[in-house]
């Protein structure tokens, strides 16, 4: 029994003594790190090891392992459908100056025993430090909505049209749109865990129905009073003729009710024609040119059919201060019975032939001739590939239901629309009045290829403003990404 207790206080002794060479190893460990100018032993950063390192040494190392790994790209994918995201488009970067400070306080808190504590579990168990993510989140939903502006199978809005003497009402149809929230919520993960080299997203979406056609509401916005054009000098105005228009609501109601899934439905308007127009009124009233743009097209018979039927719905167009500008409303539904013809678009992430093929060009000249008129652009939306007319960040492109572009007459006089397709020009001019009380630019644009890769191209456009040859103000449109082809 003696010998057994004898036994057990050597034993405890023993033990005694293990710990307390272990503490005091643990604590000489503790004490030498604490008075070194170092990262303790067992610290990590996104997987690099840090051990050993000042923080200048370790904010240089992991800073040039992560940048590499972010100048690298992303892919999105729906249905046959692919796009490219550029990670450093966004100014995505880790915070690695606070990572690195947080590695460095491990066993610095200023409390012995707390600072032991940590510093003999990092020694034994290893940490890795998550840094935190930042990016440009205007920057990444802006993208993101105009990937979702190109995809597929996008929502047809339930809309209207006035052709000639008809009013044409098109039934919407259902559609797929990006959940972004999702979306973006997927790229920041892939990223952040830099796990998306190679990786390809698949773009979450959702059904959105159109909204129920509201005939009511198209004949409050279509009913017009007739009044003759005419304008004044002092104060120099003009007056916009006005046809009167008119449409019985029930008939249509009921034309709907009886067959609602109808594509669309032709209606005949009643007309009350003015005496006067702003033709009538010649160019008088319209003294200035505000901005020019043409392009070239090449003379493929039905391209070009497309081009003049676009065109010459928009010549001749007027726009009062603050109206503005729908293309779609104005050129309408591009349909086989309105004269356009099959020829090569963009769709479905391909060059395809499609019904009204070529009308985006005269969009894209109106765009140029619009900024060189110093309005306010209101929607625009670039092409999936750069076109043959324009240089990338220069283009606008429409698809009738979904993707408009429009634009407000912002001066303080009514503008005017002369637009042709003649000779392989397109051309496009818009008139006004240059009131001298108002500041006026000489407008110019300039646009930059910033970033090319494998799959795609990114460009910066900018509106130069200048007055007297002087430039005062250089402002961004836009930065937009296209596909190789």
């Amino acid at each position: 029994m003696i010998k057994n207790k004898h036994f057990i206080l050597i034993y405890l002794i023993l033990i005694a003594i293990v710990i307390g060479i272990l503490g005091a190893s643990v604590i000489t460990f503790y004490l030498f790190h604490k008075n070194k100018d170092e990262i303790q032993s067992g610290v990590y950063i996104k997987g690099i090891n840090v051990s050993g390192l000042t923080k200048e040494e370790a904010k240089t190392l992991v800073s040039e392992n992560l940048k590499s790994e972010l100048n690298d790209h992303l892919i999105l994918k729906y249905k046959n459908y692919e796009y490219y995201i550029e990670i450093e488009q966004f100014e995505t970067e880790f915070d690695v100056n606070a990572s690195v400070e947080l590695a460095y306080q491990i066993g610095r808190s200023g409390n012995p025993f707390k600072d032991i504590k940590d510093y003999a579990m990092v020694l034994m168990t290893k940490i890795d430090i998550d840094p935190i993510l930042t990016y440009n989140q205007e920057a990444l939903i802006n993208y993101l909505e105009t990937i979702g502006a190109q995809l597929p199978d996008q929502l047809e809005q339930s809309s209207y049209y006035v052709d000639d003497d008809k009013l044409v009402i098109t039934n919407g149809k259902n559609g797929s749109k990006v959940d972004m929230p999702e979306l973006k919520e997927r790229i920041i993960e892939e990223i952040q865990n830099i796990s998306y080299k190679n990786a390809c997203i698949d773009i979450p979406t959702f059904t959105e129905y159109p909204d129920k056609i509201n005939v009511q509401t198209i004949h409050d916005e279509v009913y017009r009073e007739v009044q003759n054009a005419y304008f004044t000098t002092e104060p120099r105005m003009v007056y916009a003729e006005v046809t009167g228009v008119d449409f019985d609501v029930k008939a249509v109601e009921e034309a709907i009710a009886q067959n609602p899934n109808a594509e669309a439905y032709t209606l005949n308007l009643t007309f009350i024609k003015p005496q006067v127009t702003v033709n009538d009124l010649g160019m008088d009233p319209f003294p200035d040119l505000l901005g020019t743009f043409s392009t070239k097209y090449v003379n493929n018979p039905d391209r070009t059919t497309n081009l003049r039927l676009a065109s010459n719905k928009i010549n001749g167009k007027v726009i009062m201060p603050e109206e503005e500008f729908s293309f779609n409303k104005i050129v309408g539904k591009r349909t086989e019975a309105a004269g356009y013809r099959n020829a090569a678009i963009f769709s479905d992430g391909q060059v395809t032939d499609g019904l009204g093929g070529g009308i985006c060009q005269i969009t894209s000249t109106l765009y140029n001739a619009v900024v060189f008129s110093n309005l306010k652009i209101t929607s625009r939306r670039n092409h999936m590939f750069v076109p043959s007319y324009v240089t990338g960040g220069r283009d606008a492109t429409v698809v009738y239901g979904s993707t408009d572009f429009k634009f407000k007459n912002s001066r303080s006089y009514p503008i005017k629309i002369v637009s042709s397709v003649e000779g392989g020009i397109a051309k496009v001019s818009i008139y006004g009045y240059k009131n001298p009380n108002d500041a006026e630019y000489e407008i110019s644009i300039e646009n930059n290829l910033v970033k090319t890769t494998a799959k795609s191209l990114v460009y910066d456009a900018y509106k130069i403003y200048k007055q007297n040859g002087v430039m005062v103000k250089r402002e961004k449109m836009s930065r937009d990404t296209y596909k190789k082809y």
